[in-house]
């Protein structure tokens, strides 16, 4: 049972949407204080990675992934240990869940549509079907996404569908692609398989889109992971440790590669 800001009836009704639609949004859920205390110390790690790698290009011109290091202000446990999110979490993939994933992705000025897509392959691709839900992305932007500044679009109910017949159902339209309108402090969870695409930020400011993964136990996609400082792993709660364990502890950070490593992300 959640000690959240949700009744049980409310978080029921969350996973209910997400079943039929393939995601949820919790409406102002996070503070405006920690949503601007995250911006503040992304916008230079976002600088530096375009410096190192903003050549790749490889989700698209003029829009950038960046893993997010797992120290303050990003391993704040009432984020990623939050009661609600993790109902809701644990009612569609599982209470033995892990966390796998903490980065964002930003579209500048310049960032154009990319191509519909999903962010798994099917785990049984052979048998053209698909199965329940083994991957979530819990999204939640650093500024408010307009219209303007490229929100994210994607088609309901595509995500228990074979690409070739979600993306048939758009073409005649019988889906449509939705954009979705999040304010600084909004949470998405969504199946990372429901087609979607990124569209074009128009301003002169970036638009940062966080992302904390949780899957199911068994899932393992060795191009993303969160490295954990010794010193930050001994201060984690046991709830921390379960969703965290199969994450490769370091001894700093400093010692670890800063190259992306999660190139192929469109499926």
């Amino acid at each position: 049972m959640s000690n959240g800001r949700y009744t049980e009836n409310e978080l029921n009704a969350l996973v209910e949407d997400f079943k039929r639609d393939g995601f949820c949004v919790l409406r102002a859920h996070f503070s405006k204080d920690k949503i601007r205390e995250w911006r503040e110390a992304f916008m230079p790690l976002l600088n530096v990675h375009i410096e190192r790698e903003g050549h790749k290009q490889n989700r698209g011109s003029m829009r950038y992934y960046v893993t997010l290091p797992f120290e303050a202000p990003f391993a704040d446990t009432s984020v990623y240990e939050d009661a609600d999110i993790l109902h809701v979490c644990e009612n569609i993939v599982g209470r033995d869940m892990v966390m796998c994933q903490l980065a964002s992705d930003t579209p500048l000025k310049g960032s154009d549509y990319q191509e519909i897509h999903s962010d798994a392959m099917p785990l049984f691709p052979e048998t053209n079907f698909e199965t329940p839900t083994f991957q979530l992305a819990v999204n939640f932007p650093l500024v408010d996404v307009t219209e303007a500044n490229g929100p994210f679009e994607v088609a309901r109910a595509t995500h228990l569908l074979p690409k070739a017949e979600g993306l048939k159902l758009i073409e005649t339209g019988a889906a449509k692609l939705e954009s979705i309108m999040l304010a600084a402090g909004d949470v998405m969870i969504r199946d990372v398989r429901g087609l979607h695409r990124g569209t074009p930020n128009k301003t002169d400011e970036p638009r940062p889109m966080c992302v904390i993964g949780y899957s199911r136990r068994w899932l393992y996609r060795p191009e993303v992971n969160i490295r954990i400082p010794r010193a930050m792993y001994e201060t984690l709660s046991e709830r921390g440790r379960q969703l965290l364990r199969f994450n490769p502890v370091v001894a700093s950070l400093d010692e670890v590669e800063n190259e992306e490593v999660y190139q192929a992300f469109a499926f």
